[in-house]
């Protein structure tokens, strides 16, 4: 038996999905996915939404004003897709530096009720989108009310996604938190233009863990945990070396009081131990030589930007996460706060 491995040093990682919110409370998240990443694609669901590339740079300099002194990161902005964004957009979003559209079907999740409600009103758009080179972004699922919610996800390839791809071939897509076998497996047979990313908590958790000793709100987000053979079909995309997946933590900040309420909002906080948690899943894989690709090196290649130079080093080191974290006026709980985390970050 080969001994175990104590430490993995990786350049250093971007995550190719976060919500970071806005204001004071944005000041006490941004710190702790600049320590881990270098770069991240910024989620435009803010209230009002990001839709225009005079807001998505005035937002950016809002993110760079909370990074703290001295640390490197670059937000990667998006603007939110909606029925009515107009094809002209595109051209002044390519032009400040913009990198993709996020489609949320109305409804989806946290802040998605402007959404897309059909996605044929926007194709004029995605026409101005495939041409200038911006990414589409696609939270996918359905939202009809006779759709079960854990069947979602398939349900959207068929009727949305395949179709999708017809019309667009040359627009690259990245199907995001994927959770089920039928994304993997679509992602994973799909063309050059499809990529998708993966989170920490869907490669460790099935559905279980929002129900067992308890409901348990602070693993509950959207698209929600699926079963145990879903968990194992992403583990094995996420660790196949396949550059079709990469990173995407989808951290998501709330309000403990909002997660613990009688209708608590969707969202798992993990950006203060993101790439901890993923280190600890690929530990659990057999894989920690596939890491350094899902994490540093596929979603840049996808994306066409370089890959970063900076280097990271984690330890297989016990430690104990933050029961709570400041988040503006609240706190928030992050996923496993307080809980003995196997992988830690060296300073």
């Amino acid at each position: 038996m080969s001994p175990q491995i104590q430490t993995i040093t990786l350049t250093r990682p971007d995550d190719w999905h976060l919500h970071v919110r806005d204001g004071a409370a944005m000041r006490d998240v941004v710190p702790h996915t600049a320590a881990q990443f270098a770069r991240a694609i910024i989620m435009p669901n803010l209230k009002p939404p990001v839709t225009t590339a005079q807001q998505a740079l005035a937002y950016r300099e809002r993110i760079l004003q909370a990074v703290p002194e001295g640390v490197s990161f670059v937000p990667l902005m998006t603007l939110y897709l909606t029925d009515n964004l107009a094809p002209d957009e595109i051209a002044r979003a390519h032009e400040a530096g913009v990198v993709a559209l996020k489609l949320y079907p109305a409804g989806a999740t946290t802040n998605s009720d402007a959404g897309v409600t059909d996605i044929r009103k926007t194709y004029a758009t995605l026409e101005a989108m495939q041409k200038h080179g911006l990414k589409l972004l696609v939270h996918g699922e359905v939202t009809n009310a006779d759709i079960d919610l854990f069947d979602r996800e398939a349900v959207f390839i068929d009727r949305h996604l395949i179709p999708l791809r017809r019309d667009f071939p040359e627009l690259k897509i990245v199907f995001e938190h994927i959770t089920t076998r039928e994304a993997a497996q679509y992602v994973a047979q799909a063309d050059r233009f499809v990529a998708a990313t993966i989170t920490a908590h869907h490669l460790l958790f099935n559905r279980n863990a929002i129900f067992v000793g308890g409901l348990r709100p602070h693993y509950y987000c959207l698209p929600v945990l699926k079963r145990e053979e879903h968990r194992q079909a992403l583990v094995q995309a996420a660790t196949s070396g396949s550059p079709k997946f990469f990173l995407g933590t989808d951290s998501a900040p709330h309000p403990a009081a909002l997660k613990e309420h009688a209708s608590g909002c969707a969202g798992c906080y993990t950006a203060h131990a993101a790439i901890e948690m993923y280190a600890e899943a690929f530990d659990a894989a057999g894989a920690l030589d596939r890491l350094e690709g899902f994490a540093s090196f596929h979603g840049p290649d996808f994306y066409g930007l370089p890959r970063n130079t900076g280097r990271i080093i984690l330890q297989r080191q016990d430690w104990r996460s933050s029961v709570t974290v400041p988040f503006g006026e609240a706190e928030l709980k992050p996923l496993r706060g307080g809980e003995v985390l196997p992988w830690r970050l060296m300073p």
